[in-house]
């Protein structure tokens, strides 16, 4: 497997960087995850448009331009001839001491680009839905850090994640500090009630995801379905028609159960196989051609 590291081409064994990277030391950097399907790579510029605000926001300079950046995904791909992958866009702070001050961090940031495939879930569960539950860590208040900026320190989440595989469930539910539904270790969260789909804004702690985007756009636009974006409370979830979960490396998977309390009959609903249908004929037919 060929890594893209800080404009070359290594082996996987040869991709290192320095144990004083920030990136490392820290968790100071950012990334994004992005699909590419049947030769296309899903929405790469919305993914790029994204990195480069989470980077201007935490004062971080990327190496290269986002037209460069999207030549070098390419190049990577082709070098491991993948036409539907997993990519995995990071940067990093660079080399500095072992204090905070990203001043002191005297090397250019490094760029790491990873290609490979990925599987979150079973095909079971994309056909009979999953189980999840709400767990206790609470997602981290925006004013403390936004949900929007994909930082490489995802311990918020992990910590979620651990809960979940300790709950026997692969996935976990994540409140805000004042008991809204934010979103998932790992995904944003829809719910249907009524014919009407729901899922939380950005200002409940959720991460405006480009899958959510699509997702949201294909409601509106093919299915014809109202979107709302609103606060959703535990109750809302437990007494919900139809419940889902959108990602890029999750794609739309179907939520049957939150704690052990069914989702209707407890099976994935009409809302969410029609939008499943919609979102894989999207995939598979727009995005930059890999050539």
């Amino acid at each position: 497997m060929k890594i893209y590291l800080d404009g070359e081409l290594v082996e996987k064994e040869d991709a290192k960087i320095s144990v004083f990277d920030h990136g490392l030391l820290y968790g100071d950097g950012v990334f994004e995850g992005v699909r590419a399907y049947n030769g296309r790579i899903f929405r790469l510029k919305e993914h790029l448009d994204r990195l480069w605000a989470s980077a201007k926001t935490i004062n971080l300079k990327i190496p290269i331009q986002q037209k460069d950046m999207e030549k070098a995904v390419i190049k990577t791909l082709l070098a491991n001839e993948l036409f539907d992958a997993y990519i995995r866009l990071v940067v990093t702070r660079g080399c500095g001491d072992l204090g905070l001050d990203p001043r002191k961090c005297t090397k250019p940031p490094s760029l790491i680009i990873i290609t490979d495939t990925i599987s979150l879930y079973s095909e079971e569960f994309y056909e009979k839905g999953m189980e999840v539950i709400i767990v206790s860590t609470r997602r981290m208040s925006q004013d403390s850090l936004s949900p929007n900026i994909k930082s490489l320190n995802y311990l918020n989440n992990i910590l979620a994640k651990i809960e979940a595989t300790r709950g026997g469930v692969m996935e976990a539910v994540m409140l805000n500090s004042e008991g809204y539904v934010a979103e998932c270790s790992g995904d944003n969260i829809f719910i249907v009630k009524n014919g009407i789909l729901y899922t939380p804004p950005g200002s409940e702690g959720a991460l405006l995801g480009i899958t959510r985007d699509a997702v949201i756009e294909l409601a509106k636009n093919k299915l014809k379905i109202l979107v709302r974006e609103e606060r959703i409370s535990t109750y809302n979830v437990y007494t919900a028609d139809e419940c889902f979960l959108t990602g890029t490396a999750a794609e739309m998977v179907p939520v049957t159960s939150v704690d052990s309390r069914e989702i209707f009959d407890g099976k994935p609903g009409k809302v969410t196989i029609n939008l499943m249908r919609e979102f894989k004929n999207l995939t598979r037919s727009t995005g930059i051609p890999i050539k």
